[in-house]
C-alpha cells in the first residue's frame, strides 16, 4: 500500500498541478469551423469574441464572459482579478452559423452569436461528464449550497452572535452574516465582477514606486467568471488564483508566537516581558504594541497617533534596537481615521508636501482615495517610523466603512492594498506584511488578518475554528485571533484559565498564534501567571508550535503554490462524505495535509473533556494517547487538560524543529523527521527559504523523504536537497524520530551502524544523523525485533496517566505502598529503558495489569473515593 504525502512535489518539478485532460464536446452539431488554442506558455486565452461579447478560457474550469455594447472590453486588472495573462488552457471552439461552442474538459459554453447582452435565452453552460456533479447553467441561476467565505471582523461577537457593550445599539443577538465563498456543493460558481472596481495600471508591474490607483467601471457592462469544478474544491481554489493572484508567503516569523496586550507598557516593562519569556524558556517572535506607544491624551494624541509617547519610551530607537538584538519583530497599532493633527511630529512635512500652510495648524483629514495624500502619508508619516525599526503595521480601521469620494471603495480593502503593495514597491529587501481586517474579495493577496475584539467565552472559542477554516474558501488563510478572547462579558470577570488553556492549545494549530486582550487588570495571560495547573499546558502549546514550524512553513508554501490554505475544511479532502459538511463536526479541520484537529470547545466535566469526533476513511494516529484509530467512524474521545485531540494520517512524515529554539529567525535550525506509525509507503517534504526575502518565488530549496517497510525493516530515504537561496546553510543537522515502535535491534545509516536513543514514555526511537551531505541521497535502515505486541493502542496515554495519578495518590495518602502489579505500572517507562530484552513481556504485563485495574485497586485496599478518583484520573 502506498501513501503519498509529498505536498506539492509534482508542482515543484513540473510547474503544474494537473495535466492535459481529454476534451469532450457538448453537441453533435457539425461545426462550420473549428479552432484550437495555440500552446503558448502564457496567453490571454481569448477563445472567441465579436463586437459585443468576449469569452476567455482561463483554465479548463474557468471561463470569463464579458459583454460591452460598444465592444470596449476590460483589460485593466480589477480588485478581484489582477491577472490578465494565463497559462495555456486546453479548449476547442466550434462555430455554426448561429452558435459558438467553447468546450473544455469540464464544461461546454454555448452562445447565440450576435444576440447581445447575456440572458437565459442566448447563453448556457453545461457540465461535461468528467465532473463529479452535473449541471446546466443559465444567466440568473444561483447555486443553492454555498459553503461560505469570511467576514470583515468578529468585533463584538460572542461566538456567532453580536452583542455590543452599548446595549442600545441595534443588532443585539444577530447572527454573523458570513459572506459567500467561491465554493458550492452545486459544483459551480459565478463570480460577478461587473460592478467591481478597477486599477488604472498593472499591479503586477513593480518597476515603479507609484501605486496603480482605483478606477471606476463603465455602466451597463457584464464581467463574469464561471467556475466549474464538481467537488474538486482544491482545483477550484487553484484556478481562482490564476486570475485573482496567489496567496503570498508570509515571513517565517509570522508562524512563531506573538505576545500582545492592550496595556500602557513602558520601555522597561516591555523589556521585562522579553526577559520573562527568556527566563521561562518560552519562544517568542513578535511583540505587538497597542495604541499606547503614541500619545493618547488630549492635545497630544488620541485614538489616532503617530508620535511616540516619550514618557513611556524615552528613546524609541534604543527600544527598537533592543528588540532587534533579541531577534524580535515589532508591530505598532494604528487607527488612521482621525487624520494628522498639528501636534504630530511629522505634521509640518506632510502639510508642506500637500501644499498646505503648516502654520494654519489645520488637521489633515484622512483621504484614502486621494493619491497625493496617500503617498504623503506613506512616505512622510509611516516611513520614518519604519526606518526606526517598526517591522509592520497593525491597522485598526473601525470607522466609516467606505470612502467619501468613491462610495464603492472599502476603506479596509484600500488600506490593505496601499500598505501591502507600497511595501512591495519600496522595500525590496523584505516581504510585505500587514495585519488588518478582511476587506472583501481579492484581499487574500494582502495578509495577515486581524479578526477583532471578541468576547472571552466558550462560545467564541467554539466558533473560531469553523470561521477560520471556512475563510480558506476565499483564500484568506491567515486569520489571527485574540487567543483567549479580547474582553469579558462583564468587565469585572476573572480570566477563565481552563478556557484560555484550551484556546492556546487550539492556537498551536491556527495560522497565527497570538495572545491579546483589552486593558483590564484581570486579563493576565502571561504563561508564568497561570498557576501550576495550567501553566505547563500553555507553555507546552507554544513549544509545540515551534516544534511544528517546518511543517507549518512547508504548508504555507503549499498555499502559495496551490491556493489551499493551512487550515482547511474537511470537505476539501472528503467531498463525498456527508460528515465533512455536517454542522456537528464543522469545528474539525485539516491542519496542512497530514493533521486533523478536533478542537475542545467546552469546559471539562470532573477534570475531563469529552469530544465527539468524526474520523474520515483511513487510519489516524491520536498523538495525545498513541492510539491508532480506524477512520470512517464517529467516536467519543476523552482528554485531560494537558492533552489535545490531534490526529495524524498513518505513515506521515512530518518535518519538525529538531532542537529547542528561541525564535524562527535562523535558517540553520536542526530538522527532525517525525515518522508516524503505519505500514505504508509514504513520502514527505521539507521546504526552506531565506525566511523574509522577496525572492522566495524562485529562490528556495526542497528535500523529499520516503519510508517503507520490508518485513521487520523500516527503510527511510533522505533525498538530495534541490534548489538554493540567499543564506542557505551548506549543511543541515538532521535527526529521525519514529513513533510507535519497539527498541530496534539494529540501525544503519548509509550502511554503517549508528546509535539510537529509545524514549519509552513515547514508545519512540530517536536517531541522530549529524550533518549529512545535503547534495546526496541517504538511507536509514531500522530493524525491529520479532514477536512484538501491538504498541499503538493507547499505551502512551496510559503510561503518562498512570504515572501522574500514582504521584497524585501519594499526596492523598502519603503512606501508600503500591502493591505488586500496580507499582510496576508506574515505572513501566524506566523498565522498558533498562531492560530492552524484556520489552515484549513488560508491555504484555502492563496491558494485563491495566485490564484488571479495578481489581488491583481493590487489592491495594483503597477507599471507595480514592478508588474512584484513581479510575477517573487515568480515564479508565
Amino acid at each position: 500500500m502506498k501513501k503519498t504525502n509529498l505536498l506539492f512535489s509534482g508542482l515543484l518539478s513540473s510547474g503544474l498541478l494537473f495535466g492535459s485532460l481529454a476534451l469532450v464536446g457538448c453537441t453533435d452539431s457539425k461545426p462550420d469551423a473549428e479552432t484550437t488554442n495555440p500552446e503558448t506558455e502564457m496567453s490571454t486565452n481569448i477563445a472567441w469574441q465579436d463586437s459585443q461579447a468576449r469569452f476567455t478560457v482561463i483554465a479548463d474550469g474557468v471561463i470569463r464572459m464579458e459583454y460591452d455594447k460598444d465592444g470596449q472590453f476590460c483589460d485593466n486588472p480589477s480588485f478581484i482579478a489582477t491577472l490578465r495573462q494565463y497559462p495555456k488552457a486546453n479548449f476547442t471552439v466550434k462555430e455554426t452559423e448561429q452558435m459558438v461552442l467553447i468546450s473544455t474538459s469540464k464544461m461546454c459554453l454555448s452562445y447565440k452569436k450576435g444576440s447581445g447582452k447575456f440572458t437565459a435565452n442566448n447563453l448556457a453552460i453545461q457540465a461535461e461528464a468528467s465532473l463529479s456533479k452535473s449541471f446546466t447553467w443559465h444567466p440568473g441561476d444561483t447555486p443553492q449550497n454555498n459553503l461560505g467565505g469570511t467576514y470583515r471582523t468578529l468585533d463584538g461577537y460572542d461566538g456567532s452572535k453580536y452583542y455590543s457593550w452599548d446595549h442600545n445599539k441595534p443588532g443585539q443577538g444577530q447572527e454573523l452574516p458570513l459572506e459567500d465563498g467561491i465554493l458550492t456543493r452545486d459544483g459551480w460558481t459565478l463570480l460577478d465582477d461587473s460592478k467591481g472596481l478597477l486599477f488604472d495600471g498593472d499591479v503586477n508591474d513593480l518597476s515603479s514606486a507609484e501605486l496603480p490607483w482605483v478606477k471606476e467601471r463603465k455602466d451597463d457592462t457584464i464581467d463574469w467568471y464561471f467556475m466549474a469544478y464538481g467537488h474538486d474544491y482544491k482545483q477550484a481554489l487553484h484556478d481562482y488564483t490564476l486570475f485573482a493572484g496567489r496567496i503570498p508567503l508570509p515571513p517565517r516569523y509570522v508562524f512563531g508566537y506573538w505576545w500582545s496586550r492592550y496595556w500602557s507598557y513602558s520601555d522597561a516593562e516591555m523589556r521585562q516581558v522579553v526577559k520573562d519569556f527568556q527566563e521561562y524558556a518560552i519562544p517568542l517572535d513578535v511583540l505587538v504594541v497597542d495604541m499606547d506607544w503614541h500619545w493618547v491624551e488630549p492635545g497630544k494624541g488620541g485614538w489616532t497617533g503617530y508620535t511616540w509617547n516619550d514618557r513611556l519610551f524615552p528613546s524609541p530607537e534604543k527600544f527598537l534596537q533592543y528588540l532587534k538584538q533579541n531577534n524580535l519583530q515589532i508591530t505598532l497599532n494604528l487607527h488612521p481615521a482621525d487624520g494628522i493633527p498639528a501636534y504630530e511630529d511629522k505634521y509640518g512635512q506632510l502639510a508642506e508636501y500637500l501644499g498646505m500652510d503648516p502654520l494654519s495648524k489645520e488637521t489633515i483629514p484622512y483621504d484614502g482615495s486621494n493619491p497625493k495624500f496617500m503617498r504623503g502619508w506613506l512616505d512622510k508619516i509611516l516611513l520614518p517610523l519604519q526606518k526606526q525599526g517598526v517591522d509592520f503595521w497593525w491597522l485598526d480601521w473601525q470607522q466609516q466603512l467606505n470612502d467619501n469620494r468613491i462610495p464603492a471603495l472599502s476603506n479596509t480593502w484600500w488600506l490593505n492594498y496601499c500598505i501591502f503593495d507600497n511595501q512591495r514597491r519600496t522595500q525590496p529587501e523584505h516581504r510585505p506584511m500587514l495585519y488588518h481586517r478582511w476587506g472583501g474579495m481579492g484581499n487574500h493577496r494582502y495578509q495577515i488578518g486581524f479578526s477583532g475584539d471578541t468576547y472571552s467565552t466558550w462560545a467564541s472559542l467554539a466558533y473560531q475554528p469553523y470561521f477560520n477554516a471556512t475563510a480558506s474558501n476565499v483564500g484568506y488563510g491567515y486569520w489571527s485571533h485574540d487567543i483567549g478572547g479580547h474582553m469579558f462579558v462583564n468587565y469585572n470577570d476573572k480570566l477563565d484559565r481552563e478556557l484560555y488553556t484550551r484556546w492556546m492549545q487550539l492556537g498551536t494549530y491556527l495560522p497565527v498564534m497570538r495572545s491579546h486582550s483589552t486593558k483590564n487588570a484581570n486579563m493576565q495571560k502571561e504563561p508564568w501567571k497561570l498557576g501550576s495547573e495550567f501553566q505547563p499546558a500553555v507553555t507546552a502549546s507554544i513549544r509545540q508550535r515551534y516544534k511544528l514550524a517546518p511543517y507549518i512553513y512547508t504548508a504555507a508554501r503549499e498555499a502559495y503554490e496551490t491556493g489551499i490554505s493551512l487550515c482547511r475544511p474537511l470537505y476539501y479532502d472528503y467531498p463525498e462524505a456527508e460528515e465533512a459538511y455536517a454542522s456537528e463536526f464543522r469545528n474539525q479541520y485539516m491542519f496542512g495535509s497530514q493533521m486533523l484537529v478536533a478542537p475542545i470547545t467546552e469546559p471539562m466535566v470532573d477534570g475531563v473533556s469529552t469530544v465527539k469526533i468524526w474520523l474520515p476513511e483511513g487510519q489516524w494516529f491520536e498523538t495525545a494517547t498513541g492510539t491508532m484509530l480506524q477512520g470512517g467512524q464517529i467516536l467519543e474521545r476523552r482528554f485531560l487538560i494537558d492533552e489535545y485531540p490531534v490526529y495524524v494520517k498513518a505513515g506521515s512524515i512530518i518535518p519538525t524543529t529538531g532542537s529547542d529554539v528561541k525564535n524562527l529567525a535562523s535558517c540553520s535550525d536542526k530538522v527532525c523527521l517525525d515518522i508516524y506509525p503505519g505500514n505504508v509507503e509514504s513520502e514527505g517534504l521539507y521546504y526552506e527559504d531565506n525566511g523574509n526575502d522577496r525572492d522566495y518565488d524562485k529562490k528556495y530549496a526542497v528535500t523529499s523523504f520516503k519510508t517503507r517497510y520490508e518485513g521487520k525493516k523500516q527503510i527511510i530515504n533522505l533525498g538530495e536537497r534541490k534548489g538554493s537561496y540567499n543564506g542557505m546553510p551548506a549543511r543541515r543537522s538532521y535527526s529521525v524520530k519514529v513513533y510507535g515502535v519497539p527498541v530496534p535491534t539494529e540501525v544503519l545509516f548509509d550502511g554503517k551502524s549508528v546509535d539510537c536513543t529509545y524514549i519509552p514514555e513515547e514508545l519512540a526511537v530517536l536517531i541522530e544523523l549529524g550533518e549529512p551531505d545535503t547534495a546526496c541521497e541517504h538511507s536509514l535502515q531500522i530493524t525491529y525485533p520479532e514477536g512484538m505486541p501491538e504498541l499503538n493502542n493507547g499505551f502512551v496515554g496510559q503510561f503518562r496517566r498512570m504515572k501522574n495519578t500514582m504521584t497524585k495518590m501519594k499526596y492523598r495518602d502519603a503512606g501508600i505502598n503500591f502493591c505488586e502489579g500496580l507499582g510496576e505500572m508506574g515505572s513501566i517507562s524506566e523498565a522498558l529503558l533498562y531492560f530492552p530484552e524484556e520489552f515484549a513481556s513488560r508491555i504484555q504485563q502492563f496491558q494485563d495489569n491495566y485490564n484488571q485495574l479495578p481489581h488491583l485497586l481493590d487489592k491495594q485496599k483503597l477507599s471507595p473515593e480514592n478508588k474512584q478518583f484513581f479510575l477517573n484520573d487515568v480515564l479508565y
